[in-house]
């Protein structure tokens, strides 16, 4: 598998910006390991409590909050922390990839 350190990953998180999401895929491929979207779900879970890196606006292909092991009390956060931005959820708690993904100037 190709590695990258989770610095990278972080690295590219930290570029979303406010009001805008991106897929754990994306930020595979931006940090160089596409094909790795489970290394950047890994990164972020490994994220400790003050560290300033915008962690809720990653979100799975679908545009929706992943589940995480903690049951949903995470989650819940993420979604306040996005509407907060300004980030709208349809019936189905899906994000309208076409309206809030990021997309970086290549």
């Amino acid at each position: 598998m190709t590695t990258v350190s989770y610095q990278e990953i972080y690295s590219v998180v930290s570029c979303i910006p406010r009001g805008r999401v991106a897929t754990y895929g994306q930020i595979a491929r931006l940090a160089g390991i596409p094909g790795h979207a489970r290394q950047v779900g890994y990164a972020l879970s490994n994220l400790g409590d003050q560290v300033p890196i915008p962690w809720h606006r990653v979100v799975n292909a679908r545009g929706m909050i992943s589940s995480r092991a903690d049951g949903c009390s995470m989650a819940v956060v993420q979604r306040l922390l996005l509407e907060d931005e300004g980030v709208t959820f349809d019936e189905h708690g899906r994000i309208p990839l076409s309206r809030f993904q990021w997309l970086p100037e290549s």
